[in-house]
């Protein structure tokens, strides 16, 4: 157990790079130099991780825990992977609430916005060179955007989505389709301001935790569409920030839920969120684990994730064009994304260090001006 805390804990405080990133070391960490399982065995894992909601590297991590000490490695692989980036961002929020408005804080935050939306478009093309397997599922994930673009839900979006696709792909459309679909006439939610507190925050972030599908990315549709949006607790600029957070600092990218947790509620609501969000990866692991043989031979589970996949694509898109409008705001910021993109196209650098880049670049510009 203690040899299990340690490794995990220097992961979480060394991966850099997001969940792609994260399960490559973790394939070296487990499978080339520890030889705790076999490639293949590493493989199923991560493909069960792709089928659950969550956070994918971190729910490998506690797939990983689980295969090599039941329900203790479970948790100590968990929370030894997501504790440092969680501690780290508790501080970087601090510091934000207390300093952000502060000039220099202001030009590091004005660099690294532009950065983030050249990540975000370098994972959508990557993402969707996975996700859109047909034209059939290009049309879906057009469709799925044109429902977030108008307000739809996220969650509705991504389980019509992927339930339309398992039907028609099974050849079993008829009349009850329309109970599926019904619900999109309920139109989008409302955008009254709501008051926060604690138990709001756990269960939103609960509601996160247990559907988003995808990535990091997919979970800023969910948090635009209730924190921005609905309930008014965060504007347009804290979430690019919040994003930006998450790219420059280790570990999971969920993380940005600690940040945010902090911004609306202090150290408690940074505490509330972090739980909220991760608690559901644990559950679903736990439950699923005995089952990853049975869930791969799963003709519907699959065609029910590739709907869901190409849906999250969607989310990511629309969120990915509204960010932009926050954070290319000048002919600087349109440059360095532009740089940003063509860098990351070629793979000529990772993202945490353009990231800095990002940060440098925004803190000379703003001196010059």
């Amino acid at each position: 157990m203690k040899e299990l805390a340690l490794v995990f804990l220097r992961l979480g405080t060394t991966a850099f790079g997001g969940p792609a990133a994260h399960i490559a070391m973790m394939e070296d960490e487990f499978v080339r130099q520890r030889a705790w399982l076999t490639r293949e065995e590493f493989l199923d894992l991560v493909g069960a991780a792709g089928l659950i909601p969550g956070p994918s590297s971190t729910e490998v991590a506690i797939y990983v825990g689980h295969r090599r000490a039941g329900w203790r490695g479970l948790l100590v692989a968990g929370v030894c992977f997501i504790l440092p980036a969680a501690l780290l961002v508790t501080v970087i929020a601090w510091a934000y609430v207390r300093f952000g408005r502060l000039p220099a804080a202001a030009a590091l935050l004005y660099g690294i916005k532009a950065v983030i939306i050249a990540i975000i478009g370098q994972a959508l093309l990557a993402f969707a060179r996975t996700a859109v397997k047909s034209t059939w599922l290009a049309a879906l994930g057009l469709g799925a955007a044109a429902a977030a673009t108008m307000g739809y839900p996220p969650v509705l979006v991504l389980g019509v989505t992927g339930l339309v696709h398992a039907i028609l792909r099974s050849g079993r459309l008829d009349a009850g389709m329309a109970s599926v679909v019904g619900p999109l006439g309920l139109g989008a939610s409302g955008v009254a301001a709501t008051p926060v507190s604690l138990a709001k925050v756990l269960l939103l972030f609960l509601k996160f935790g247990a559907v988003v599908f995808g990535s990091g990315y997919v979970l800023l549709a969910f948090v635009r569409a209730d924190l921005v949006e609905r309930t008014h607790w965060l504007t347009e600029p804290q979430l690019v920030d919040a994003v930006a957070v998450g790219q420059f600092t280790p570990g999971p990218v969920f993380t940005t839920a600690t940040f945010i947790g902090y911004l609306v509620a202090g150290l408690p609501g940074a505490l509330v969120a972090t739980a909220g969000i991760f608690l559901p990866s644990f559950v679903l692991v736990a439950i699923s684990a005995p089952l990853i043989p049975r869930l791969r031979r799963s003709r519907v589970a699959g065609r029910f994730l590739d709907g869901v996949n190409v849906a999250s694509l969607a989310l990511m898109a629309v969120v990915g064009a509204q960010l932009g409008k926050a954070a290319i705001i000048d002919v600087p910021t349109a440059i360095l994304a532009l740089v940003s993109a063509a860098a990351l196209f070629r793979r000529a650098v990772s993202s945490t260090w353009l990231v800095l880049g990002g940060a440098a670049a925004g803190a000379i510009v703003q001196w010059l001006r």
